[in-house]
């Protein structure tokens, strides 16, 4: 049998390092930590107050992660692991959560019952509907006004008909004062015909104030990514109309399938698309020479998840250090500016750090994130501590709801677990969370000597004997 000589594979391999093989090199102290700039770009159209973003995994981006992640700066990705209806209306709880003016306003009409106006407001998680029919405003129905209702009421016995308004042009200031001055949470918008414009809320007024560095688009609305399937066109076309970034969700894009049906769709919306998980200089190039403009960002790092066993049930794999360098290698090569994000096997923001040392501009999180009060995940107690529960996107559980089944390619037509389910301690509120790993960030940008996240793409590294990760 021909093939390379044994001595010389052994000595041409790569050395892949992972995080507990370098440590940052520290540098001269040109400024505190406090004042570091912390921002950086997603991808090529959205720029992040801090480069932190939650994984699109079951367990830890729906849209209360994506809300809470948009309100800090940093951006969650709505996990595709449902239908698209699901991910659909996830991803809409997200743009109407802030808006000063909602425009997407979810309505009913005045023959409607009791019950149905109950599933809609569970479903979606708000507490009154506009009354509207034929475009006009004929009143609107609340939890208040239902609560002691016979079911089978139409919504026209309940609702309150004199409805208080306002126009288009009124200011947040006005509103709030209205709201306040007649004791009401939901202020509608109407034009001079009485046509239903949109809905402003008094919580959602109060709390876009309240977070200065979140991110929003033109209307006001917090932003939000979402993970596609490059084999459902359908989902994209959905998603395109309401997500702001699109990101391609598979184990392995370095694929021909996968790179030719990214291409459809990338043409079929007319957007640009992060794509991934890549993890070599090889796939970065092949992907860009058939994508070109169509990406808009790079995810890379290939079984080096803190739950995934790719790595170990197939022994292939690109470790998150390594596959960074090398999509850096690649866009200098290039001569190309696309944002790179760090995927897998982070759990502090020193990792993070190490990651934009080696050329990411953003770190994405998994394991961290499904801790807090945020994830999807009930509360779990046992011998009297908390835990969540995590699973990766390729253990049985996961690929046993259907809807993520083509993320993982099938071996010979047997589905082999790429992940497993673990609890993770609880850690709190997620503006708990970000407050810590902001501050290891600063603090680990102080010690390099870099003040921004691009002048920490030079910093020094260290090699080391591996150190023993710490169980927690």
């Amino acid at each position: 049998m021909e093939g390379a000589n044994f001595f010389d594979k052994f000595a041409n391999a790569e050395f892949a390092l992972d995080f507990d093989s370098v440590l940052l090199r520290p540098g001269k102290a040109v400024i505190e930590p406090k004042d570091v700039d912390t921002t950086t770009n997603f991808s090529k159209s959205i720029k992040l107050s801090i480069p932190f973003v939650s994984s699109p995994m079951d367990s830890v981006t729906e849209s209360r992660m994506a809300i809470a992640m948009a309100r800090r700066g940093g951006i969650g990705v709505i996990h595709r692991n449902c239908t698209r209806e699901e991910e659909l209306d996830m991803v809409n709880a997200v743009k109407r959560a802030e808006s000063f003016i909602i425009r997407d306003v979810i309505t009913i009409n005045s023959n409607a019952n009791i019950t149905d106006v109950l599933s809609i407001m569970k479903r979606h998680n708000i507490s009154g509907l506009p009354v509207v029919e034929n475009g006009k405003l004929i009143g609107i129905v609340t939890n208040r006004d239902v609560r002691d209702e016979d079911p089978s009421k139409k919504v026209n016995e309940v609702m309150t008909k004199d409805v208080i308004t306002a126009n288009e042009s009124i200011t947040e200031d006005e509103a709030v004062s209205i709201m306040r001055k007649n004791k009401i949470e939901k202020l509608p918008v109407v034009d001079k015909d009485n046509n239903f414009k949109g809905l402003i809320t008094y919580k959602d007024v109060k709390v876009k104030g309240k977070y200065k560095n979140a991110l929003r688009d033109d209307d006001g609305r917090l932003l939000v990514a979402a993970a596609i399937s490059p084999f459902d066109i359908e989902r994209a076309k959905m998603l395109s109309k309401v997500a702001d970034q699109l990101l391609i969700d598979v184990a392995h894009f370095h694929n021909t399938n996968v790179i030719n049906a990214t291409k459809k769709i990338i043409d079929e919306i007319g957007k640009p698309v992060i794509i991934g998980n890549l993890g070599t200089k090889e796939g970065v190039l092949d992907s860009i020479s058939i994508l070109d403009d169509g990406v808009a960002g790079l995810r890379m790092g290939l079984g080096s998840g803190s739950i995934c066993i790719t790595s170990d049930v197939t022994r292939a794999g690109s470790p998150t250090l390594y596959a960074v360098s090398q999509a850096a290698d690649a866009l200098k090569e290039l001569g190309a500016k696309i944002p790179i994000i760090a995927d897998g096997g982070m759990k502090n923001a020193g990792d993070a750090a190490l990651a934009i040392a080696f050329g990411a501009d953003a770190a994405m999180f998994g394991y961290v994130f499904a801790a807090c009060d945020e994830s999807p995940t009930p509360l779990l107690e046992l011998n009297g501590k908390y835990y969540k529960k995590h699973r990766g996107m390729g253990s049985k559980a996961a690929r046993e709801r259907g809807a993520i089944s083509d993320r993982y390619a099938d071996s010979g037509g047997k589905k082999i677990a790429e992940g497993i389910e673990i609890l993770v301690p609880y850690k709190g509120r997620l503006d708990d969370i970000i407050d810590e790993l902001t501050g290891e960030l600063r603090a680990a940008m102080g010690y390099a000597g870099k003040r921004t996240i691009e002048e920490m793409k030079s910093a020094e590294i260290l090699r080391i004997n591996q150190r023993p990760r710490k169980v927690e």
